[in-house]
């Protein structure tokens, strides 16, 4: 996954200078992002590959600011989540920051991957990484 958001930043930045950092404030990037995709389009299918990418983004921010980790769900978390990876939190808890971006789209600002990130039980200390954000 980490190739994956890697891959989205590289594609993302190539004409624009956007701030993806993987750092929390750049999370508010990643919801503009998404608002723009939904202002040009509600075909989630014309974008699918492209809200992947944000989705790895996210979890690759939870997994260098927050501790987690990258995890192949198993049977019961694929049937529930409906994705096949998500992160594992250091409290040992699961999240599905895929589906975050996904339902960021059809929802519009209802769900924030800022606020997702800001709210999220279970994150690492501040393991000498950036836990600040600008919220202006």
């Amino acid at each position: 996954m980490r190739r994956y958001a890697a891959g989205f930043v590289a594609y993302a930045t190539a004409r624009n200078r956007l701030p993806l950092d993987y750092t929390v404030a750049s999370l508010r990037v990643a919801d503009f992002l998404i608002d723009g995709l939904r202002k040009g389009t509600s075909d989630r299918a014309s974008v699918a590959g492209i809200l992947f990418g944000v989705g790895a983004y996210v979890g690759e921010v939870l997994v260098r600011r927050a501790g987690a980790v990258w995890v192949d769900f198993d049977d019961a978390q694929r049937a529930y989540f409906g994705r096949p990876v998500g992160v594992r939190m250091p409290d040992g808890r699961t999240w599905n920051p895929l589906g975050k971006v996904d339902n960021r789209f059809a929802l519009g600002g209802e769900e924030s991957l800022l606020t997702f990130y800001l709210t999220l039980p279970g994150r690492g200390g501040d393991r000498g990484r950036d836990t600040t954000c600008a919220t202006r």
